[in-house]
């Protein structure tokens, strides 16, 4: 409404409340006063991003008809939400905004998928354009949100209670808690919005296309109908913002590692974790544009299966390793590009000013420079640096058609340049005579009043007036008319200053309505050059990740993975990167880890702040890293390629669910036994310490049997615990070994030494680790004494044979042959040989002789 947005009523009061602003009140009728609130116009963004903030969807209403007498025809022009923002702080920087829709994919359809129920996925940066369908397990959703982070997820209305779309919970039960991920806003949809045919109807005309067979969407019925509920959304909210989107794109499961919430908090992945800030996307981005730090998040958050995938990766950054001029110099030439994708956006949705065209146009000149740069890294870049041509012309035509300080709207400025269009040229002439005009009435009226103070103002109420100092008013001529009295002066107007004005806005508004047009026909050229700007967007992106990868590889000695399909993980000289980045130059201590080729599972054992957990976590990383095609912390490491990554790491408890630690620790261990397979990474950490001894020891080994066991095959497991009584199953299960955090004993003080080496430890060194962290003197002295006495006793029990029902051996521990035998028994009790293959009951019987000689002592 004129220079402002305004708010009437209960919106007025949230609006005063949110933005802190004045609640004023006007006359409505017989209503008497109705509150009302309101922001300028050109600060509208900034508001916008607190009210989005703090939770709020916010619909903007635009003037459609110039104001005049009766009603201004208004309408509602978008719906701003949290995953349709475009501007400000949300949308800065290296991450995606993005906007997610979800729906169960029909039950025969998952049925034929495997036991798992699927849903289909949809996922748009409206800012970037960029469409991504897929179809994500039930049980893996949580995970999926734990790496897009959505800024809103649309879901069928079905699933949300009609009168409370809000709430976690569904009409027929509880809605699952992956439903409801952290920080993201919950939009119901009406469930016809995903049903998959006129989804498909949607995108192939959206896409200007008949068929959908092009894009590779076989068999994704559940995600289609969920981007055909983004759509309907943005249809119905910002119909504008459908121009930005790209065609979709496919993601099959199948290509990338699986990562649960819990494995990428356990690994700091990223900003949020458990050290804050300290991540490994922290400790490896160097990226010096939006897009290459967008790109290095995706490749982080979603590593690859298939080793020819990384490998391609892995040539980009090894070309930069090798060409450290020309990486310097294409360092040198990303510093300060523009974001080249979401100012394309903005151009797509028609939100584009001069000034966004502008910055584009800046942006896109710099492209020759860097693509002669990566032309000079050799073969890997040279073949992206070709998509960095042909953008030359778009630049040229932005840079010749807008003038060099264009506002940020037409009207406020000139905002094309002179000889581009003789139309504006024309008007601006006009315009410009018509001011000068202006002047020399000013001068005259001064002359014919003899009031030299008095001069010529615009209001755009009251339109051009004459303003006299109120000491000089009764000395104005006749023919001046009164039109607003001031405490220190008065206005007035005149039939020529009246004429005058209308030439002036008349002139005015032609010329704004020229420029507009200019400018329009502008942002339609680089529309139409899209397809060449979003390419070039990509290459630079992939260049920077490239050339930045390099660059820490180089400086921080990292070295190119040998990638494999199958075999064993060898890792030579590892260092955890986030750990190692915290200390100083040289005191991290590297260890070397070898995984599969009969040494499946490790169980490591050791004192505490040893380094097992840091062993354990720099384990996966390095494996996550050599997958996602980055080079890695190690003198040389073999990576075979893994299709999950599991972690149970650490101690915590969900009070607000009523979950203790315990049984956190124990629903994170049953989701690693059912999911995991013969390809999987696992690391665990001090499975079963949070019950009793007895409890915990029988819990530990039996997750480590089940595992060993898997029907499919072992699959790479680290088992850190303090439970020693496990190291003896090294004897009983032969792809199993064990290795130790070693320790030095100097005149009775205890040195860890951070290394592992084979075998397991003798002692836990608890008590040491209590001296080191400040326990009072003669508490520690007394645990000594009390573990002295505990020892003696189990040494004592250990050589008299135990009673039948006695208690456990060593202070109440688990004797490990008396459980090894009972389980062998189990299984022999349990075992159906009718349901078995002759062939699969001889390979079980071999096995369970092989068990049942090593529990007896006999050889062979």
């Amino acid at each position: 409404m004129g220079d402002f947005y305004e708010c009437f009523d209960e919106d007025a009061r949230v609006l005063a409340e949110v933005l802190g602003i004045a609640l004023t009140s006007r006359p409505m009728g017989r209503e008497g006063r109705i509150p009302l609130a309101g922001v300028p116009h050109h600060q509208l963004e900034r508001h916008l991003e607190r009210l989005i903030a703090a939770g709020h969807r916010v619909a903007i209403a635009e003037q459609l008809s110039p104001p005049g007498r009766g009603l201004v025809e208004r309408a509602v022009v978008r719906v701003v939400s949290p995953g349709t923002v475009d501007a400000g702080a949300a949308v800065e920087g290296g991450a995606h905004n993005w906007l997610v829709a979800a729906a169960p994919a029909p039950a025969a359809r998952s049925a034929r998928s495997g036991e798992q129920p699927l849903w289909g996925v949809a996922r748009c940066d409206v800012t970037t354009g960029e469409l991504e369908l897929e179809l994500v397990p039930a049980s893996e959703l949580a995970g999926e949100w734990a790496r897009l982070r959505p800024a809103e997820l649309l879901l069928p209305d079905e699933l949300l209670p009609p009168a409370e779309h809000g709430a976690d919970t569904a009409a027929g039960g509880a809605l699952p808690a992956a439903l409801a991920p952290a920080g993201c806003a919950r939009t119901p949809r009406p469930a016809r919005d995903f049903a998959p045919r006129r989804a498909a109807e949607r995108l192939a005309e959206r896409f200007g296309v008949a068929e959908l067979d092009g894009y590779g969407l076989e068999g994704l019925d559940a995600a289609v109908g969920a981007a055909g509920a983004l759509l309907a959304y943005l249809e119905e909210g910002w119909p504008q913002a459908l121009a930005a989107l790209r065609p979709p794109h496919a993601v099959r499961g199948a290509q990338h590692v699986y990562l649960d919430p819990q494995t990428r908090g356990n690994l700091d992945l990223f900003a949020g974790g458990r050290r804050g800030d300290a991540s490994l996307v922290a400790a490896l981005d160097r990226t010096r544009t939006a897009m290459g730090g967008r790109l290095l998040r995706e490749r982080l958050g979603r590593p690859l299966r298939r080793a020819a995938d990384a490998e391609a990766r892995l040539d980009e950054v090894e070309a930069f390793c090798g060409a450290t001029l020309a990486g310097a110099g294409a360092r040198e030439a990303l510093r300060g590009l523009p974001d080249t994708e979401r100012l394309l956006g903005r151009v797509r949705a028609g939100s584009a000013g001069a000034r966004d065209l502008l910055q584009l146009a800046r942006g896109l000149a710099r492209l020759p420079a860097l693509r002669a740069r990566a032309e000079e890294a050799g073969t890997a870049p040279a073949a992206i640096a070709r998509a960095l041509g042909g953008c030359e012309e778009i630049a040229a035509a932005i840079a010749d058609t807008l003038a060099e300080d264009a506002p940020p709207a037409p009207g406020e400025g000139a905002t094309v340049r002179g000889g581009v269009d003789p139309e504006v040229d024309r008007l601006r002439a006009l315009a410009t005579d018509a001011r000068s005009a202006l002047v020399a009435l000013e001068a005259a009226e001064r002359e014919r009043s003899g009031v030299a103070s008095l001069k010529v103002g615009y209001h755009r109420v009251l339109g051009y007036y004459l303003e006299v100092p109120r000491a000089h008013a009764e000395r104005v001529p006749p023919d001046f008319e009164p039109r607003q009295a001031l405490t220190g002066s008065q206005r007035f107007r005149t039939a020529a200053l009246a004429e005058l004005e209308g030439e002036i806005l008349a002139a005015k508004d032609r010329l704004l309505a020229a420029e507009q047009a200019a400018l329009a026909r502008l942002v339609a050229q680089v529309a139409a050059a899209g397809e060449r700007i979003a390419r070039a967007g990509e290459a630079v992106a992939r260049l920077d990740v490239a050339s930045a990868l390099a660059e820490v590889a180089v400086e921080l000695g990292h070295v190119r993975p040998e990638l494999a399909e199958t075999g064993a993980i060898v890792i030579e000289g590892g260092r955890h990167p986030v750990v190692e980045r915290e200390l100083s130059a040289g005191a991290f201590v590297p260890n070397d880890c070898a995984l599969g080729d009969g040494a499946d599972i490790v169980v490591l054992t050791g004192p505490n702040m040893g380094g097992k957990s840091t062993y354990l976590r720099q384990t996966a990383l390095i494996v996550l890293l050599a997958q996602c095609g980055c080079y890695v912390p190690a003198r040389r490491a073999r990576v075979a390629m893994v299709d999950r990554v599991f972690s149970r790491v650490g101690a915590q408890d969900e009070i607000a669910a009523g979950r203790s630690t315990f049984m956190v620790e124990m629903l994170e261990t049953a989701a690693i036994l059912h999911n995991a397979t013969a390809r999987s990474l696992v690391i665990l950490d001090e499975v079963g310490r949070g019950t009793s001894t007895n409890d915990g020891l029988a819990i530990a080994r039996a997750v480590v049997e089940h595992l060993h066991h898997l029907p499919g095959g072992t699959p790479r497991t680290l088992f850190a615990t303090h439970y020693q009584e496990l190291t003896q199953l090294a004897g009983l299960l032969p792809r199993l070994e064990n290795r130790s955090v070693a320790v030095r004993e100097e005149g009775g003080e205890v040195v860890l030494l951070h290394r592992i080496v084979p075998g397991g430890a003798d002692r836990a060194y608890g008590v040491h680790v209590a001296q080191l962290a400040g326990l009072p003197a003669p508490v520690v002295a007394r645990a000594r004494e009390l573990l002295a006495e505990l020892e003696a006793e189990a040494s004592a029990r250990a050589g008299a044979p135990a009673a039948a029902g006695a208690p456990a051996a060593g202070g109440g521990q688990l004797p490990l042959a008396g459980a090894a035998s009972q389980a062998l028994l189990d299984e022999l009790a349990a075992l159906d040989p009718d349901g078995l293959a002759p062939l699969a009951a001889l390979q079980r019987l071999y096995e369970l002789r092989a068990r049942a000689r090593r529990l007896s002592g006999v050889e062979g």
